[in-house]
């Protein structure tokens, strides 16, 4: 530096003519560059630029302003017993799993549906889907519950504030959105034994803007359909591209397909999204700013979200794992079903099989074949032989008579149901005096406890389910052995074990084979005028 000051002092001790001499000719010394003008071109160049980024960040800041000023937020969970968030705090790891809620209110926008009378609350859950995302963005599974599910629905705090709500133990799932979007959370949470992350809940109107956004919706149906009992669907056989008020009338219809069920309903419902998720990954919408932000816009107009999912980072980092998973490896399922004992016209969850779905979505399991990672936590709750102390089985003949031990089986599992293939499987190894304890409020380890000189059995208990010894544990207030059926085993008979149901995948995303299956009484005589 002082070298430096001290030819710039010399510089400035030159006479103005001298000075002048030395830019008109060589310069005196190597460190003496006469100073380039830049050309006009690159200094309007360079301005334009600046000006483009200071607008483009301006006009983000804005954009992101806008779309945030567009969200109406309710609680996650407003489950009275278990109402805490949940939500992850890095929506770019881990499992993710987001309810996606239909509901059928004739309020606001959604009054030319129905009557004054509809026209007030929450109303019912049209549509219940559970996107389930795995850890290691590999696969997605998005599973439906029927609108006439019969579940437990817990003590809820509705969402417009005041006492909570009493539950019950026996009520119509779609009935839980009354209380508010965070008690259907709760519900669903309860019979999974999964904590969801976030919801989405539309109503009429956000089906019709979406489908407008994407430009319509292709679908395909087997001979040309007019559905007259309310959503009014005309369609002409073969394939067709729906929006706006069609696209809303193709979900909505619950007369139009197969045996004219709810049932038949969601296979079509699952149909549109899967055509809905081609068309959105073959655009690249997800991964094109603009796009993203046109639909982002129609969606955050049009839902309602919980506070975790409100800011526009955590949408794009949804977004963006969603666009590196492969088509083939998104499974649609409809939760194991069947008729409900009180009333055929209802359904409840059929066991195991539901019980066993709903572990295999705790442990982060490929639905569709695709290699999946399991979380840490996963890993410790499936109990593999590996890192997990295992009661050694009885090599000799027991010194007691199994049939009139007391053995029972508390289902804390949050599985409803659970007990039932227990219980078959200790009748099964001579233990017929064993009972259901019935249902508790769920818990996250399995637990053998045993009495007073109750041990040797309880350890054979615990060996013939291959529960770890760590799990065997004295309790003086027992009487007998009870086996405590937790989270971390929701299915099956042996601990540790995730058994898919067969044939559990209705479809997925890239399945664009067929056409759906009109219900005769809805046939539409040819030629289809549109």
């Amino acid at each position: 530096m002082g070298r430096r000051r001290a030819e710039t002092g010399a510089a400035e001790a030159v006479s103005t003519p001298r000075r002048k001499a030395h830019r008109e000719n060589e310069p005196v010394g190597r460190h003496f560059r006469p100073r380039a003008k830049a050309p006009l071109w690159l200094r309007i160049t360079t301005i334009a630029v600046t000006a483009v980024l200071v607008l483009g960040v301006g006009a983000a800041g804005a954009l992101v302003f806008k779309l945030q000023n567009n969200v109406t937020t309710a609680p996650l969970n407003a489950g009275v017993k278990n109402g805490d968030s949940g939500q992850p705090e890095n929506a770019d790891t881990g499992a993710l799993q987001i309810l996606i809620l239909g509901t059928d209110t004739r309020d606001g926008a959604n009054s030319q549906y129905g009557s004054e009378e509809d026209s007030t609350g929450e109303g019912n859950s049209d549509v219940m889907l559970l996107m389930d995302i795995s850890a290691d963005n590999s696969h997605v599974s998005v599973t439906s519950f029927p609108r006439d599910l019969i579940v437990p629905i817990p003590d809820c705090k509705p969402a417009a504030g005041g006492d909570p709500v009493a539950g019950t133990p026996a009520g119509q799932l779609n009935a839980a959105l009354r209380v508010g979007p965070g008690c259907t959370v709760a519900a669903i949470n309860d019979m999974t034994g999964l904590t969801i992350d976030h919801f989405m809940l539309a109503d009429f109107t956000a089906v019709k803007e979406l489908s407008n956004a994407l430009g319509g919706v292709e679908v395909c149906v087997d001979h040309a359909m007019y559905d007259d009992d309310g959503s009014w669907l005309k369609l002409p056989a073969g394939k067709s591209l729906v929006q706006g008020e069609q696209a809303l009338a193709f979900v909505r219809t619950r007369h139009a397909f197969g045996d004219s069920s709810d049932l038949a309903r969601i296979k079509a419902q699952q149909y549109f999204l899967g055509s809905m998720v081609r068309k959105v990954k073959s655009e690249g919408t997800l991964t094109n700013l603009p796009k993203l932000y046109n639909l982002a816009d129609v969606v955050t107009k049009n839902l309602t979200i919980d506070e975790g999912l409100a800011n526009i980072p955590s949408m794009i980092s949804i977004a963006n794992r969603l666009a590196k998973i492969d088509l083939a490896n998104v499974a649609f399922v409809t939760v194991p079903y069947e008729a409900y004992v009180a009333d055929n016209a209802r359904v409840q969850l059929k066991e195991p099989e539901a019980g066993q779905y709903f572990a295999a979505l705790r442990q982060g399991t490929s639905l569709t074949g695709a290699p999946a990672t399991a979380s840490p936590s996963a890993a410790a709750a499936s109990g593999t032989p590996s890192d997990t102390a295992t009661v050694a089985p009885t090599t000799e003949a027991p010194v007691y008579d199994k049939a009139i031990q007391q053995v029972s089986v508390t289902n804390a599992s949050a599985v409803v149901g659970r007990s039932i293939e227990l219980l078959q499987a200790l009748s099964t190894a001579g233990f017929t005096g064993a009972w259901q304890a019935g249902d508790v409020p769920s818990v996250n380890e399995t637990q053998v406890l045993y009495g007073a000189d109750m041990g040797d059995v309880a350890a054979d208990v615990a060996a013939l389910f291959k529960i770890p010894a760590t799990a065997v544990k004295s309790d003086p207030t027992i009487t007998g052995v009870s086996v405590v059926v937790g989270t971390d085993w929701a299915s099956g008979t042996a601990f540790g074990a995730v058994v898919v149901p067969p044939d559990i995948v209705a479809s997925t995303a890239d399945d664009s084979a067929g056409c759906l299956t009109v219900n005769p009484l809805k046939y539409y005589p040819t030629p289809f005028v549109q």
